[in-house]
């Protein structure tokens, strides 16, 4: 009886830890759809891809045609069909281009080994694929090579291999060739198909998605600076801070997968508001200098934790700086968003500079105080100093961005754009700052920093 009950009990255990691990993977699988539901779309297009290209071996004609080759074809989809059109078309256009320079190389080589006779065939067979496989493993080492087609150097060898290697042994070897490449462009014709006219996805447009993403994730986490900078002497809000850092690094963090949009976007044919030849390249210099900003602002969020107090006017005048330079990177993330002109020059970036520049004066004029406490000022005078390379690569990022406008013809901007990126942004606190050093805090809808002359 004993027994039995402890095995009831560990049977009683483990069920009840299946379960946990069953509803842990239900969890799971829903929490992937729901962050992008174009998941489970390629999921279907990719079985619709492999059940269409399995019709060759359930029909006897077809299967006639091309015999076991049949399952390169199979074999194609599985490798090349990719989550995003530019993916897919690039892996397809590697793989049959690849495949039909490498088997006409490798039939011209099976012949170049023919003709010297039997025994010297194997030994110029041997060395035509060492050659080949040097030379193509080498320049898969060059950066443009790696970017783009790493996979078609990869076929290349393999099917040049394939091609001279079975000609000593089979005197079809031409029929061997042609049926791979058929097959290899059976398949990928399919992917490529498939990936185009069926709820088609779009690295385009989600590199476009993903850099007015990080403009906004840097506007806002400015924006919360400023406000928080006003407010760190006082009190906490570490949900808030912790919610931001995450935007933050996520920026940080985003090279690798722009560079891979990019690489992805290029191989794509004109769509929607992306033709032929879009600008690709400038995406990604506006994301590299937002990565650089982000890399200040990550700086500048190290000294919030500072409990050095300075003076209530400074600390007005780093908040609308702060504030104001998350500003200007929202109206810029609008403006990709939108495919929208933004204003060239930007009417704010000039007000930035000179609210810099009063700054600047104010802690020189603190400093030359003689009761003044170098502790105290240091700190703040660090935050102004990454304040000032914040602002300037704000500017360089506003004229990135217009000339983004310039290459790729956005639209002018219309009155209701206009009122709608007015009313997507935030209501927090700004701050005006005049030259003579004044400041104060208003709640209006005005922008964070005007330079008022006296």
């Amino acid at each position: 009886m004993e027994m039995e009950s402890v095995n009831i009990e560990k049977a009683s255990i483990f069920l009840s830890g299946l379960k946990a691990k069953i509803a842990g993977i239900a969890m799971q699988t829903k929490k992937v759809a729901m962050d992008d539901p174009r998941r489970l779309i390629h999921s279907l297009k990719a079985g619709l891809a492999l059940t269409l290209v399995s019709l060759f071996y359930y029909f006897q004609p077809l299967y006639t045609s091309f015999g076991v080759s049949t399952m390169w074809a199979v074999m194609t989809v599985v490798v090349v069909f990719e989550f995003s059109v530019g993916a897919t078309l690039g892996k397809g256009l590697n793989r049959g281009l690849a495949t039909l320079a490498a088997g006409a190389l490798g039939l011209g080589a099976n012949h170049l080994a023919s003709v010297s006779g039997k025994t010297w065939e194997p030994v110029l067979i041997g060395l035509f694929v060492f050659l080949q496989a040097v030379a193509s493993t080498f320049i898969r080492f060059f950066p443009t090579v790696k970017a783009r087609y790493d996979y078609g150097m990869l076929i290349f060898i393999l099917t040049f291999s394939l091609i001279s290697i079975s000609g000593l042994r089979s005197d079809q070897i031409l029929e061997l060739a042609h049926k791979r490449l058929s097959t290899v462009l059976i398949g990928a014709s399919t992917c490529v198909i498939i990936s185009i006219f069926v709820y088609p996805v779009w690295a385009g447009e989600d590199l476009h998605k993903l850099v007015a993403q990080n403009l906004e994730k840097l506007g806002g986490f400015l924006e919360g600076f400023g406000d928080e900078y006003l407010r760190t002497f006082d009190q906490e809000s570490e949900n808030e801070r912790t919610s931001s850092l995450v935007g933050l690094n996520s920026v940080l963090d985003s090279k690798s997968k722009e560079e891979t949009l990019a690489n992805f976007a290029r191989w794509e044919p004109g769509h929607g508001q992306f033709m032929y030849r879009h600008p690709w390249k400038q995406y990604l210099k506006i994301a590299n200098l937002t990565r650089q900003c982000a890399g200040r602002v990550e700086a500048l969020n190290a000294y919030l934790n500072s409990k050095t107090p300075a003076s209530q006017e400074i600390q007005c005048m780093i908040a609308g700086i702060s504030t104001g330079s998350g500003e200007v990177l929202k109206e810029l993330s609008w403006a990709i968003t939108t495919m929208s002109r933004p204003p060239s020059p930007s009417p704010h970036i000039p007000n930035l500079k000179t609210a810099s520049k009063n700054l600047n004066s104010l802690l020189k004029s603190d400093f030359c105080e003689e009761n003044t406490n170098l502790l105290q000022v240091i700190p703040v005078a660090t935050v102004a100093a990454l304040l000032n390379d914040t602002v300037t690569s704000v500017e360089n990022i506003a004229d990135a961005v217009n000339e983004l406008s310039s290459l790729a013809n956005f639209k002018p901007k219309d009155s209701s754009e206009a009122e709608a990126e007015s009313a997507n942004r935030s209501k927090i606190p700004h701050v005006v700052i005049t030259v003579d050093g004044a400041a104060e805090v208003k709640k209006e809808g005005q922008s964070s920093v005007q330079a008022v002359s006296n």
